[in-house]
């Protein structure tokens, strides 16, 4: 990869899943790749020890940060520890979240704000950290990790609908305003993807037991949540999230100007892509209805 081609990327959840995935595709391809996790010295010191021995093992520029994205001082932290250490930053991939499953009454306002918390605000933290070394410069990347899901909503992931929908919102408003400081921003929406990352087997379940045993005759409907997942795909393959990952890197190896703003990649086929477009092209028509058809180009 030519010189003038490799980004200093910030990835966030990058102890496992599409996160990890994404931090190892990127530093393959010749990028800088800042892995970012919580807990680097405890929990995930295993995680963080493979990738920094994968990196040293081929050769490839690959780097740990702590991060936790639900404290603004470690937000703050981890992009001054980058800057400080690269002397500066030209993507971030937003993919940090988590996963709850049940009835969405049985969860509380505090569970509720707490996801919201983790898979909204989370990126906005990381964003008031580093948008203005991205202004200062006039350029750089926020790629989202999103989801279909705001589309299909499917029953029993109610919070998690909720949140990844405050998450798709805030990345558009917020470009609307970067990209008036030659920042650009990609949205990559996965479909289900229920092998080769923990987001299922570490979901969180509501805390209101009580709330949640009014509705037990429906716990076997919520016992499929996975399986039903799984039902989507056509016999014998499953969504991979090295796809999600090759994605992100073919996104940030296209020239200035030339990355999509919406990207689906669902193997389960649900429509998403083209409910999607047209949604974009509504919401364009509408935001150059109110004369502001220039937070819809990139000022370069």
């Amino acid at each position: 990869m030519p010189e003038s081609d490799k980004n200093v990327v910030l990835v966030t959840g990058a102890a496992t899943g599409i996160g990890n995935l994404t931090a190892r595709t990127l530093a393959a391809a010749g990028h800088t790749v800042y892995a970012s996790m919580r807990d680097v010295a405890g929990r995930n010191a295993g995680h963080a020890a493979e990738l920094v021995e994968l990196g040293r093992r081929e050769g490839q520029d690959l780097r740990v940060v702590e991060l936790d994205i639900t404290a603004e001082e470690s937000a703050q932290a981890a992009v001054a520890s980058i800057l400080d250490d690269a002397g500066h930053l030209d993507t971030v991939v937003h993919n940090a979240g988590h996963l709850f499953i049940g009835y969405v009454e049985a969860f509380t306002d505090d569970d509720i704000a707490h996801l919201l918390d983790v898979n909204a605000i989370g990126a906005h933290r990381v964003n008031r950290a580093v948008l203005p070394h991205m202004r200062q410069h006039r350029s750089g990347t926020l790629l989202y990790v999103g989801s279909t899901i705001v589309v299909t909503t499917p029953p029993f992931l109610g919070p998690y609908v909720a949140s990844k929908a405050a998450f798709d919102a805030l990345a558009v408003v917020t470009s609307y305003e970067v990209s008036q400081f030659g920042i650009e921003t990609s949205i990559v929406m996965p479909g289900a993807i229920t092998q080769g990352t923990q987001h299922f087997p570490n979901a969180s379940r509501a805390t209101d037991e009580h709330v949640a045993a009014q509705y037990a005759e429906l716990d076997p409907l919520v016992a499929r949540t996975h399986t039903a997942h799984e039902q989507l795909f056509v016999p014998g393959t499953t969504a991979d999230p090295q796809d999600v990952a090759d994605e992100i890197r073919r996104i940030l190896a296209l020239p200035v100007g030339a990355k999509p703003f919406r990207s689906v990649v669902d193997a389960a086929r649900a429509g998403v892509d083209h409910v999607m477009a047209f949604s974009d092209l509504t919401r364009e028509a509408f935001v150059r209805r109110l004369g502001f058809t220039e937070t819809l180009e990139l000022k370069r």
